[in-house]
């Protein structure tokens, strides 16, 4: 069973991205082992601070170590992905020559109360993803449109039909991931 890093791309509290990947978690806790990926602690990108990496850093450059694949999670800012998100694709990235994104499968997805649902942001994040050398599968895409009754009140998908549409994607996510 691979694992897997969930990288959210919402630091608000009761983030709907959130909600959606502790839910797809749950779906498929039996093809994957998910570890949530903290990146909200990470300081602006500079490269000087290479020479004493703080700690913050280090830690996620570990947690990223550790895991055979992501699955990114994030919302649509601005017709694009959060500039943290972007942040810790850098700080994963470097040293030059250490990128830690390298050779792993991901995924992306989005969730939003918007009609576009975060497709913009999915595509960005996909060609960020490959031109960091992952192996980012392209379909089914991914895309929630939420309202206030797609989560139960428990946390999970209350439409049986979206649950079980989420359930086939990570079947076919975990299949991907096992290819690399």
């Amino acid at each position: 069973m691979k694992s897997i890093g969930v990288i959210v791309g919402s630091l608000r509290e009761g983030s709907l991205n959130r909600k959606l990947a502790e839910a797809v978690a749950g779906i498929a806790s039996d093809l994957m082992d998910f570890s949530p990926i903290e990146i909200g602690e990470l300081p602006h990108y500079n490269d000087d601070l290479w020479s004493g990496p703080p700690a913050e850093v280090t830690a996620f450059k570990s947690a990223i170590d550790a895991v055979d694949g992501f699955l990114f999670v994030i919302p649509e800012y601005n017709r694009n992905l959060p500039g943290f998100v972007a942040n810790a694709l850098d700080w994963g990235s470097r040293p030059w020559g250490k990128s830690t994104w390298v050779g792993k499968p991901a995924a992306v997805m989005s969730a939003s109360p918007g009609a576009i649902s975060g497709a913009v942001a999915a595509q960005h994040m996909r060609m960020r993803g490959v031109a960091l050398g992952m192996h980012v599968m392209g379909h089914p895409e991914v895309y929630m449109r939420t309202d206030g009754e797609f989560f139960s009140e428990t946390g999970e998908i209350a439409r049986e039909d979206t649950a079980k549409f989420l359930r086939t994607w990570a079947e076919t996510f975990a299949t991907f991931a096992e290819k690399f």
